[in-house]
């Protein structure tokens, strides 16, 4: 597939490793990077989104997307050592593209009211999601980015954040799969940030400080994505 992803936020929160490794796949173990796990809050927008070689579809092409994330790797010293992002949760704001994705990736998307609004360089996010048992995962808040673009030098937590250039997935018999991804690297920013209501981690058990230890802002950046394919 082919699509760009716009006006994006990287949220991140150092959380205790032993509060997220439990709820990984066994064939996978948790990253750390200078001894701390990291929980991700990723707000953008999507757009452009269509299978590489045909036409867009009306309607599937652009919507709003959250995404729940942590950093992980194959465990082992057999497996080949590939970071990669361990997705908690996805909302979307279009209900075809949350059927598509659960079926073809393999990947907990759920539908939520969501809306981006635009004022110069400045985002208003929303992102509600209501569950069948009435639980609520919420993300309101307003961002923009601060200073000039640059490229995370090796080595740095932001490379180690952002340049990942693969998924893992787990199928409802507990089959891991791998999804590659290919892009430029991040044009970063630093970015400001007031949220005022954030319960994502809420439904993982996990729980988060009001402000992000690490804010990051992506203007825009193209992606293809290739299909899964089963690693266990």
């Amino acid at each position: 597939m082919r699509q760009t992803w716009h006006d994006l936020l990287f949220a991140h929160w150092r959380v205790d490793a032993a509060a997220l490794a439990p709820m990984l796949p066994p064939a996978l173990e948790l990253e750390t990077f200078d001894g701390s796990a990291w929980f991700g809050v990723v707000p953008f927008g999507m757009r452009g989104v269509r299978i590489r070689g045909l036409p867009e579809i009306p309607g599937t092409s652009a919507f709003l997307e959250l995404n729940v994330r942590t950093y992980v790797r194959m465990r082992g010293a057999n497996s080949p050592p590939r970071p990669g992002v361990w997705f908690f949760s996805l909302d979307a704001a279009n209900r075809l593209a949350v059927l598509t994705a659960r079926r073809w990736f393999q990947l907990p998307y759920f539908f939520a009211r969501m809306n981006m609004q635009k004022n110069d360089a400045a985002i208003v996010y929303e992102s509600i999601r209501h569950d069948s048992h009435g639980a609520e995962a919420e993300f309101r808040g307003g961002y923009s980015p601060e200073g000039n673009v640059y490229h995370s030098a090796a080595g740095s937590i932001e490379h180690w954040l952002t340049e990942r250039y693969c998924l893992y997935s787990a199928d409802a018999r507990g089959r891991l799969h791998c999804g590659e991804i290919h892009h430029a690297p991040w044009p970063l920013q630093n970015a400001r940030c007031s949220i005022q209501s954030n319960t994502m981690a809420a439904p993982h058990g996990v729980s988060l400080a009001r402000d992000p230890d690490l804010l990051h802002f992506a203007r825009e950046l193209s992606v293809l994505i290739w299909p899964l394919r089963r690693i266990s």
